[in-house]
């Protein structure tokens, strides 16, 4: 067959010392013959115009040609009527990481009018030899944008979010697999410029980036843990998370350290998404040359670009192990929580409804968006399926969060719904109370509004709805009141409070309120709840109180903030007083830190949750002079100081709160000696004069 229209150009490239120090992108059109460039380049990527076309190969600074790469083998970009523009008449090639070059050569198959190349020198800096790897609520290691350097002034625009993250698509970044381990961070600067500058998008198009050595990049601005939309794989981005591994996995097999780090992050991400990895889905396109907008595809969850558009990307050998990656994927971390959904809204029933991955007691909870609940179901196994009866719950927008233990990563959201006309609406918070006289949810109030007049009465229902006993019955005008029950003479269970309100010509409504009563846990508390876990002998340990009225499974949990540090103690445990004692470390290593220990007691009836706020202090006060003539101090921390006067007199003096304060030294003196104590038990360096 005559080969169809060949046209060859070839340019040569000076280095520019001053564009190297920047690392920036410069774009020149190519044409017949020979170019001179301002600039030697590591990166390029080629854009034309007509429907050819386009491969090229670069020499490098030693003058070896590399082989013919096509200009496009990919499809990235960012989805069709999006605010974020897509090259505008122009075919966008690639970015191609090539090395050190300072040559192209390029040729066109077909109709090809205007070419344009952009170089990007991208060369990656000696401080960028140890870049600074974060962790998010459980994630592999990940480098931020501010460790890769990042350029924050080219990007445009706000972040995209979706509603949801439902599947993964895998990419790679189809440059040269020869690269150090000190350049990945150029590389993936130099994919953001080419993005950015050269396809004129909002910001580097994948999520994240994985190379060779295991590395994992944060991608495309706006939280690795969010749904950010990308520019990776047009049609498909809106629900999607892209994960790029750089290099050419065509006919390069991927390294075992690539394929373990994208192994973490799927099962991360996709963890956090509550998305089952081995499941397929039906996706609608909002369309690409290859899937007009509006069709259906399927799609597994772990799916390669190759699988939503016209490509070979991921390549041949990346893609051919994607399902045994899915299985390992799968595999990780567990048990985990999937497809958590919730249907329905206030003013009428809501369905809570998830799959665990193992058996596991699981807890549905409702609560007001200052930490309030309102309601509470739970259950045991693999399926979760609660429905919450919010027909006469007041309009609003409340929390919910499924849960299953430490070990699984809690569902939540918002439910909300539209303002109800009903003549009765009612909460009581919380919906769980432990009136076992600790002060803590001893009571729940009960607070209703009413559109008309009406004659109210309370009601106590059982579990089945069977009556227990009367609560009130009252007349009251138009308004909103209030009803405290503190469960009094009531064993624990599960009831319900029903209010009906019956208006002047006899029309009635109800609203059904549930509710449970556990005095299983009380007393929770840390003593100390500052102590110092440094192995001076001085408060190392602290002890975690608390009561069982009844046999309970018992969970202490000590977190910073969001973040769990560890687990202090799992297990079930017998009626009466107990202390567990804790030494202050983990794995890791505690330090000095303001936590919450939380304890989860499962009974018969319920699980109870409370949680208490301690510190650990490894370090004494620092007490400087202030002045020595009048025995002016300061002190940074409270503590006990002491003051010796000449070997032999002592004044101590307690301070509540940091500061400056005087001794009084009570008479005359030649020396003196002071040292703090704060209320941990550690001592501070000591202060003498002269």
């Amino acid at each position: 067959m005559k080969p169809l229209l060949l046209a060859l150009f070839l340019f040569v490239l000076a280095p520019s010392a001053a564009f190297g120090a920047t690392g920036g992108l410069e774009a020149h059109d190519v044409s017949a013959g020979v170019t001179r460039a301002p600039h030697r380049f590591d990166l390029v990527g080629l854009h034309w115009r007509g429907p050819g076309s386009v491969s090229f190969r670069t020499r490098s600074l030693s003058g070896r040609w590399s082989s013919w790469r096509n200009a496009a083998p990919e499809d990235d970009g960012p989805d069709a009527r999006t605010h974020e523009p897509r090259g505008r008449g122009w075919n966008l090639g690639s970015p191609f990481w090539v090395g050190a070059s300072n040559r192209i050569q390029v040729r066109t198959v077909g109709r090809v009018g205007r070419v344009r190349a952009y170089y990007v020198w991208g060369r990656s800096q000696p401080s960028e030899r140890s870049p600074r790897a974060v962790a998010v609520a459980g994630s592999p290691l990940i480098f931020s944008r501010a460790s890769w350097r990042a350029d924050e002034r080219i990007r445009r625009g706000k972040p995209d979010y979706a509603d949801a993250v439902r599947f993964a698509v895998v990419h790679h970044t189809v440059g040269s697999n020869s690269y150090t381990r000190a350049q990945s961070s150029a590389i993936v600067r130099g994919i953001q410029r080419y993005h950015v500058l050269a396809n004129g998008w909002d910001d580097i198009g994948y999520n994240f980036l994985v190379d060779k050595y295991g590395q994992i990049f944060e991608g495309r601005f706006g939280g690795v843990d969010r749904n950010v939309v990308g520019a990776h794989a047009q049609g498909f981005n809106q629900g999607s998370t892209g994960i790029a591994l750089m290099g050419n996995y065509d006919a390069t097999n991927v390294t075992p350290a690539a394929r373990a780090a994208l192994t973490r992050l799927l099962a991360w991400r996709l963890d956090v998404a509550h998305v089952d990895p081995t499941t397929l889905l039906s996706w609608r396109s909002t369309g690409n040359p290859k899937f007009p907008a509006g069709r259906m595809v399927t799609l597994r969850t772990i799916s390669g670009h190759k699988d939503t558009g016209y490509t070979s990307c991921p390549g041949s050998n990346l893609y051919g192990v994607l399902p045994s990656i899915t299985l390992a994927v799968a595999a990780t971390g567990r048990p985990k929580l999937y497809f958590p959904t919730v249907t329905g809204a206030p003013g009428g029933p809501v369905r809570f409804t998830g799959t665990l991955t193992e058996p596991l007691p699981w807890t549905v909870t409702v609560s007001q968006r200052n930490g309030s609940v309102i309601a509470e179901g739970s259950g045991e196994g693999t399926e979760i399926d609660w429905t919450w009866d919010a027909r006469t719950i007041p309009a609003g927008r409340y929390v919910y969060a499924i849960d299953a233990g430490p070990t699984v990563r809690t569902a939540t959201g918002f439910v909300a719904g539209a303002t109800s006309r009903s003549m009765l609406t009612a909460l009581a918070t919380p919906a769980l109370i432990t009136p076992n006289g600790d002060g803590r949810s001893d009571f729940t109030t009960v607070r209703y509004r009413l559109r008309e007049p009406s004659l109210v009465t309370g009601t106590l229902v059982d579990a089945v709805g069977v009556p227990v006993m009367p609560l009130f019955i009252e007349q009251k005008a138009t308004g909103s009141y209030e009803y405290r029950w503190d469960a009094a003479g009531i064993p624990d269970g599960r009831y319900g409070i029903v209010l009906s309100a019956r208006n002047a010509i006899g029309v009635e409504t109800t609203a059904t309120l549930a509710m449970i009563v556990d005095r299983t846990l009380a007393g929770y508390r840390v003593v100390p709840q500052v102590f110092s876990p440094n192995g001076d002998g001085r408060l190392d340990l602290t002890r975690f109180r608390f009561t069982l009225s009844g046999p309970a499974r018992v969970v202490v949990t000590v977190k910073r903030g969001a973040k769990t540090v560890g687990q202090v103690f799992s297990g079930p445990l017998e009626p009466g007083p107990h202390a567990i004692e804790w030494n202050g470390r983990f794995r890791k290593g505690v330090g000095e830190h303001l936590f919450r220990a939380e304890i989860r007691a499962t009974s018969l009836v319920t699980t109870i949750r409370d949680s208490v706020l301690f510190q650990t202090d490894t370090t004494g006060p620092r007490l400087r002079w202030v002045s020595r003539p009048s025995l002016r101090l300061s002190i940074n921390e409270p503590g006990d100081i002491t003051v010796v006067f000449d070997g032999t007199r002592t004044v101590t003096k307690r301070r509540l709160r940091p500061g400056k304060f005087t001794i009084d030294p009570g008479g005359p003196y030649s020396t003196v000696r002071a040292i703090a104590r704060d209320f941990a038990g550690n001592d501070g360096r000591p202060l003498t004069n002269p």
